[in-house]
């Protein structure tokens, strides 16, 4: 029998500072840019009941591990839950099993914010975010470990909810968080956009986009739904986290292809393309970048590892055991 570790959300609290997974993220995309494998999420949607089953992988040699993410969402219950395996890449063996759900905002928003180091200005001091769910808190916090604002503007459509937002995470970030009327104010001279919404048509106008804009958008994973309108795509260098995605569920790719606005060939490269130099990233000051970031196995995996290493050491979770094929298909 193989034992592998169990770890609960509480096991992952307060584990790892979203700087430290933004570390752990770099190096994962630094290895898919060097060739790491990985695909894109896999979706399967059912009608009666509502719901979806998803599920993405990677693996991370150099790491020494490979995983995944599986979540079903809606059903019944009208719910999710994250369900992540970490394996040894060399033997094959179970190390983890993770409840998936508490690491989400943190991968995600360090996966934002590697791009945004990755492709923004250095000098790079104002934020529009467009969002104020934990996705959004995600991105901030984690962006605010790459480049230091002077300034953040939010804008979601519930002016509670920015109110909220903005009070909340300018005391926790000591930082200066304005809640604004539209999402044309939160856009309208930043120097770095993110949009974390689950909106399905776009969430600003790409004309407001100063020269030298950066833009990450990581709400959505749709080829019907997106959050960047054809301007924005047209006039930006655009990285994706997987070229695989391009003509899956790249929904603003996608949409600015069918209104004719960009070729099926406007994708500049991979984000892990941009980190070891295989292709370039931001060449001018003017230039405006965006970066799609619908998900992958490579934060995921990355981040669950050093959650385990850590868990490890702090002798957190339940050895779970594990029969190999050879033992239990005895046949």
């Amino acid at each position: 029998m193989t034992e592998a570790l169990f770890l609960t959300s509480d096991d992952l609290t307060d584990l790892a500072e979203p700087a430290d997974y933004v570390e752990a993220v770099r190096e994962g995309y630094r290895q898919h840019g060097a060739g790491a494998p990985a695909e894109p999420r896999t979706k399967l949607v059912n009608a009666e009941p509502p719901g979806m089953l998803t599920g993405y992988l990677a693996i991370l040699p150099e790491t020494g591990v490979m995983g995944g993410y599986t979540y079903g969402a809606g059903f019944g219950e009208r719910d999710a839950w994250f369900v992540t395996p970490v394996f040894d890449a060399e033997s094959g063996e179970p190390l983890a099993v993770l409840d998936g759900a508490y690491l989400n905002p943190f991968k995600t928003g360090a996966a934002g914010a590697v791009g945004v180091d990755a492709l923004a200005r250095e000098d790079a001091n104002t934020l529009g975010l467009i969002g104020s769910g934990a996705q959004a808190r995600g991105q901030l916090r984690a962006v605010v470990t790459v480049r230091e604002f002077d300034a953040v503007r939010v804008y979601s459509p519930t002016r509670e909810n920015r109110e909220r937002f903005a009070r909340e995470m300018a005391a926790d970030l000591d930082l200066e968080v304005e809640p604004v009327e539209s999402s044309a104010e939160a856009v309208s001279g930043a120097d770095v956009v993110i949009t974390a919404t689950n909106a399905a048509e776009p969430v600003f106008d790409g004309d407001l986009l100063e020269p030298g804009t950066h833009v990450t958008a990581m709400g959505r994973y749709d080829p019907e739904k997106h959050e960047l309108d054809a301007t924005t795509v047209s006039r930006a260098t655009y990285v994706l986290d997987l070229e695989a995605r391009a003509d899956r569920d790249a929904g603003s790719l996608l949409a600015a292809v069918e209104a004719g606005a960009v070729g099926p060939d406007h994708v500049h490269g991979e984000l892990g393309e941009v980190l070891v130099g295989a292709v370039p990233g931001r060449e001018h000051r003017d230039e405006i970048t965006v970066f799609d970031s619908g998900g992958t196995g490579i934060e995921t995996v990355a981040a669950a590892h050093m959650l385990y290493e850590r868990a490890r050491e702090a002798g957190l979770g339940t050895e779970i055991e594990f029969a190999p094929a050879s033992e239990a298909m005895d046949g």
